[in-house]
């Protein structure tokens, strides 16, 4: 059986079960194998794992994105523009306060996609997209 690639990324939280209300409950990305210093998460098919780390979390610079000031540091998903939208609404129910409120970037453009960016009860920034062309994703 040939395995997919998948993606896989370790970031620091403060709280374990703080990132399981927030990972596993809000965003309802399901839970995998966990220690009493880390929790897996299927994130949208890829693993991530929140690592108790405290002194490691927070983001601490932006850069310039198309007149918005974007975490530097930040991770998330590309989703059909209705799970994008229905993300957004789920998060906006919760008084989730965005960085970035849900827009659409580069409007008319070469990479036209929805955006928008939160961050973690620790700290981390995310952004979730959605393209209404996914083959926009690597144009140039």
């Amino acid at each position: 059986m040939e395995v997919p690639a998948l993606f896989h990324l370790a970031f620091p939280v403060h709280d374990l079960e703080k990132a399981r209300a927030f990972y596993g409950g809000l965003l309802g990305c399901p839970e995998g194998r966990s220690s009493p210093n880390w929790i897996d998460f299927n994130f949208h098919g890829h693993q991530i794992v929140a690592h108790l780390a405290p002194d490691e979390c927070g983001h601490r610079h932006t850069s310039p994105v198309d007149g918005e000031d974007v975490p530097v540091r930040h991770f998330g998903a590309v989703l059909a523009m209705a799970d994008w939208e229905a993300l957004a609404g789920r998060l906006r129910a919760a008084g989730v306060p965005f960085i970035i409120e849900p827009q659409v970037r580069f409007a008319g453009q070469v990479g036209e996609q929805a955006t928008m960016f939160f961050l973690d009860p620790s700290g981390n920034a995310l952004e979730f997209k959605a393209f209404a062309d996914i083959g926009q994703v690597f144009a140039r």
